[in-house]
């Protein structure tokens, strides 16, 4: 990743999605419902951005032997990697809230 300082979308999502065990499929699963089909990550882009994610040590294998998948976890890197994300992103939305809402008074 050449930026930790600003996550995209997509691994935002992804990272978010995997604060708890997930494979890949329940991945992309995740992401397409809980924004109702509006962000929708390809098994393309989510492996290249898992790849990067497991060098960077954001995320890690977990060790699930029940499964035939690869199942990934956040690591406490990512998730303090993640919580630095979020306050970015609410800052954002502030920003843009009280912009609005001066606007149209």
């Amino acid at each position: 990743m050449k930026s930790l300082e600003q996550l995209t979308d997509s691994v935002f999502y992804i990272m978010a999605a995997l604060t708890e065990p997930r494979h890949g499929y329940a991945v992309m699963n995740l992401v397409e419902e809980t924004t109702n089909g509006q962000v929708v990550i390809g098994p393309a882009s989510l492996y290249t951005i898992i790849k990067k994610l497991l060098n960077e040590q954001l995320i890690s294998l977990h060790d699930d032997t029940d499964s035939r998948r690869k199942v990934y976890v956040l690591t406490k890197k990512g998730c303090d990697i993640l919580r630095e994300d979020i306050k970015r992103r609410k800052i954002m939305v502030e920003l843009a809230e009280k912009g609005l809402e001066r606007r149209w008074e």
